[in-house]
């Protein structure tokens, strides 16, 4: 460790590793520098840890630094951005100065904190001018630009919590406001994480989540505390203003929840529970573990063990119970074998199935339960071949069945209210000259993630379930807004959900087969990096992220604990899936 030398700027665009504990202090400008090495120690003074920048300001004029906003966007890079001096006609010689910045853009960070992907050249002026004398800038970068690895040393991805509303907007035709959604932030990691995130919280989900989630914060609520943390026994106490504190004994217990379970998502000890006091201290509610359990995300809400289920090499149903070692085929007519099964979905709460049959022409329902029939198909595919017949089927949080048709004649995307119901056609408006492949249902009922093949290529594009009133007053299904979540990804082989904001995916990346997780906004910073299997085609997860991943490789069914490498679990099978 170096104890004498003077200090050096460290090239913005230099690697570091995204878990690294190393802070960076900013460097104020020095006498005499040149326009280069303004703009240089402005980029390096905007990635250290300041709560407010103030030595990133010190490199701006007065006017630039009053009206500079570093929250209003925040650009990655692919590498850092590095500065290339031009001239610039018409300014006095010695007087005016221009920077330009260019990069290859890899993602974008709004004012709400919400992350999207983007594949784009950029390219932003910076001006200078003297002020007394010194190089200072006077038209700085809209927000933050930094490099992808700065990025992911700075941020980190948080979950914010709100209400699903699958009818929001939509008159009464809509249920929710019972289960929570997570609608992930990025959020810098060493300035005071606990506000930053009930501060983002507050201002209410992002643009895309917004039609179908809310919060139950009234408009115009905030914080009366500077700082928050928990205190010694795991609890969260805040102050409210007052729009905050006008509020009932029950919207009062729903915002203590979103609140309990946004700081749990950051906290490194068990959040036990969460005080609400107005301006002046008064409590308005407190909410502990067991109280938000019951707004609890609909994947994590039941908290009976999760059995993992597959087909057997006889094309049978087998489930493989919480903590045992071999498979035992389920109880009612799909453990029976009486037509041989190609891919199957389990309801939520372990008592119905969906199976389709080995052509992938049929979708059959029945209870696991000994002595049930099968009954008649409640879908019939009309496609000749296998490969363009019905997907694996998913059920909803809410009981609701979803599969699609990939036909080529007639594509489309249903849902079977309660497992049984007419089939209904989900209209897909983005989905354009696209085919879904595969897809899986969020518990919450507002999230789909779909594998679409365009172009032939397939990707990971997750889709907003709305459900609206049409002109006959009946409700109205669409899946909206699709956007890509592999942008990484060539092709998608396989998907499930892994989180209440994590899937996991089996693709193609440089022609090399990948199994990772991903973010459901597109990201893949601060998420763990999985094990190799062999020959991995399909892959099933829990919304729980305690339970062991299951995929089906060469080798047969395997799983993966948490913490172990990845198990046999028999050497035949296919198809693996948890409930959902």
């Amino acid at each position: 460790m170096p104890d004498s030398g003077e200090v050096r700027r460290v090239d913005a665009s230099q690697p570091a590793d995204p878990d690294s504990q190393v802070r960076v202090f900013p460097v104020p400008p020095r006498k005499g520098e040149l326009p280069d090495d303004i703009v240089r120690g402005f980029l390096e003074a905007t990635t250290s840890d300041e709560a407010d920048f103030s030595t990133a300001r010190q490199y701006l004029t007065e006017e630039a630094s009053e009206n500079w906003d570093p929250f209003s966007k925040t650009t990655v890079l692919e590498d850092g951005p590095v500065p290339r001096m031009e001239p610039v006609p018409g300014d006095v010689p010695g007087k005016g100065a221009v920077a330009v910045l260019s990069g290859r853009q890899r993602a974008s960070v709004d004012q709400k904190q919400a992350y999207k992907p983007e594949d784009s050249s950029y390219q932003a002026r910076v001006h200078l001018t003297k002020v007394r004398g010194e190089w200072r800038i006077d038209g700085p970068p809209d927000g933050l630009v930094l490099g992808q690895s700065d990025f992911e040393r700075i941020y980190r991805s948080v979950n914010n919590y709100y209400f699903a509303y699958p009818g929001k907007g939509g008159s009464d035709t809509g249920t929710g406001g019972d289960v929570l959604v997570a609608d992930p932030v990025y959020l810098r990691k060493r300035v005071d994480l606990v506000t930053s995130a009930v501060e983002t919280l507050l201002r209410g989900p992002g643009d895309w989540l917004d039609p179908v989630a809310a919060t139950k914060f009234p408009r115009g609520t905030k914080i009366v505390d500077e700082s928050l943390s928990l205190d010694d026994v795991g609890g969260l106490r805040v102050r409210l203003n007052d729009r905050g504190s006008r509020v009932g004994p029950l919207q009062c217990n729903q915002m203590a929840s979103q609140l309990l379970f946004t700081v749990q998502d950051i906290a490194s000890a068990q959040v036990k529970q969460v005080e609400l006091a107005d301006a002046e201290g008064a409590r308005l509610c407190v909410v502990t573990r067991a109280d938000a359990a019951a707004y609890a995300p609909a994947g994590l809400k039941d908290q009976h063990p999760e059995q993992q289920y597959f087909i057997d090499a006889q094309g049978r149903m087998a489930s493989l119970p919480p903590g045992g070692e071999e498979p035992v085929r389920v109880e009612g007519p799909f453990g029976a074998g009486g037509v041989p099964l190609r891919s199957i979905g389990v309801a939520r709460d372990e008592r119905t199935a969906a199976a389709v049959s080995q052509d992938a022409r049929k979708l059959y329902v029945a209870p696991l339960e000994e002595g049930a029939e099968l009954g008649e198909s409640l879908l019939t595919s009309e496609a000749p071949r296998a490969e363009d017949g019905l997907t694996p089927p998913s059920w909803d949080g809410h009981g609701d069945l979803w599969i699609a048709d990939r036909d080529p004649e007639r594509s489309r995307l249903l849902r079977l209210e309660g497992g049984t119901g007419e089939p209904q056609e989900v209209v897909v408006p983005s989905l354009g000259k696209g085919r879904i492949k595969s897809l899986r249902v969020a518990s919450d009922g507002v999230r789909i993630a779909l594998v679409v093949q365009r172009n032939g290529h397939a990707s990971l594009e997750l889709g907003r379930i709305e459900q609206k009133a049409d002109g006959t007053g009946e409700p109205r299904l669409s899946v909206n807004d699709l956007r890509s979540v592999t942008p990484q990804l060539e092709d998608v082989e396989s998907a499930s959900w892994a989180g209440d904001s994590r899937l996991v995916v089996v693709g193609q990346e440089s022609g090399v087969r990948q199994l990772l997780y991903v973010q459901t906004d597109g990201s893949v910073a601060n998420t763990p990096t999985l094990p190799g299997a062999n020959g991995v085609t399909a892959v099933a997860a829990s919304e729980d992220e305690d339970k062991p991943l299951l995929a089906d490789s060469d080798d047969g069914i395997v799983r993966l604990p948490a913490g172990a490498g990845w198990q046999l679990v028999t050497k035949q099978g296919s198809a693996p899936v948890y409930p959902g």
